[in-house]
């Protein structure tokens, strides 16, 4: 105990409670309450470790080891109240050991452990730097109003056909796509089957495989309809080959008709500002916006 402060192991039982911390830290950084319940108990259900600081009853700092690599990359979470900095640095302790333990089993000899923050997190950024942290990556979350009447469900270009993902010959298909189409951009982990089954955790109905006549199988729409704020576009991935025939366009528009019949008023995703497919000028030109800004941070960590 710290000042009051009891730190432990978090379940699934504490995802009402770290919902209120992470909604807390939306207000800070992005003005509202954009984190729902259901993506709480889903992060919590997967993660490999996740811990919680405790204050007077109040859960003030969680943070979650999300996924690790054989190569020993590390992905983390990490959130915590302006307030509370010593709360989140004691959690940032434990997340860093775990990481060095989770890389040691590879046989790595370092853990390169990855955190995705707000451009203007509720943590200090000077306490991240002094151990070692730099940022790497910037994206850019991008929103756009929608309406069925403004957004009417697109006809496909000549030769492309839609169709959701129905059976488990589709669903392997979705993630062969989505492994292929993803597997040059920063930061991207090659994932087996089921482990990308447990990490994206589709939402199958609001998943679509677009076909080439003459091509086959060319682009993959992975969508989520449980975010507090908007629909959620997780991915959207074309084949090289068959890159500047509409496709994306397509399933852009696709995504925004589907959703706004699903009575949402806004769609969102998230951009690698350098990626080098133009995807940030293809969101940008169909009227999507900057609503907040993301930066990975990196620190490698001997074992």
């Amino acid at each position: 105990m710290d000042n009051g402060t009891g730190v432990r192991a978090a379940t699934t039982d504490d995802a009402e409670a770290v919902c209120a911390l992470l909604n807390a830290v939306d207000e800070y950084e992005i003005g509202a309450a954009e984190t729902a319940l259901n993506e709480v108990e889903e992060d919590l259900a997967k993660a490999r470790d996740a811990w919680v600081a405790v204050e007077d009853g109040r859960t003030v700092a969680y943070a979650a080891i999300l996924d690790a690599g054989a190569d020993g990359g590390v992905d983390i979470d990490h959130y915590v109240l302006p307030d509370r900095q010593d709360a989140g640095i004691r959690l940032l302790d434990l997340a860093e050991a775990r990481s060095r333990e989770l890389a040691a089993e590879t046989g790595a000899d370092h853990a390169v452990v990855h955190l995705h923050l707000n451009a203007t997190p509720t943590i200090d950024t000077a306490l991240l730097t002094g151990r070692g942290w730099r940022t790497v990556r910037r994206y850019n979350v991008l929103t756009r109003p929608i309406s069925p009447e403004a957004d009417p469900v697109p006809e496909p270009p000549a030769g492309v056909r839609l169709r959701p993902c129905a059976d488990e010959a589709d669903r392997r298909a979705a993630h062969r796509l989505h492994q292929e189409t993803f597997a040059h951009h920063f930061d991207f982990r090659p994932q087996g089957y089921e482990e990308w089954l447990r990490q994206v955790a589709p939402d199958w109905p609001l998943v679509w495989i677009a076909s080439v006549d003459g091509a086959g199988d060319a682009a993959v729409l992975i969508t989520r309809d449980d975010r507090e704020g908007m629909g959620w576009i997780r991915t959207l991935g074309v084949r090289e080959q068959s890159r500047g025939r509409g496709l994306a366009s397509h399933l852009l528009r696709h995504a925004f008709a589907v959703y706004a019949l699903r009575g949402r008023d806004t769609i969102g995703l998230g951009v690698d500002t350098e990626n080098v497919t133009g995807a940030l000028r293809l969101y940008e030109s169909h009227g999507m916006g900057v609503h907040y800004a993301v930066d990975t941070w990196e620190v490698r960590l001997a074992v």
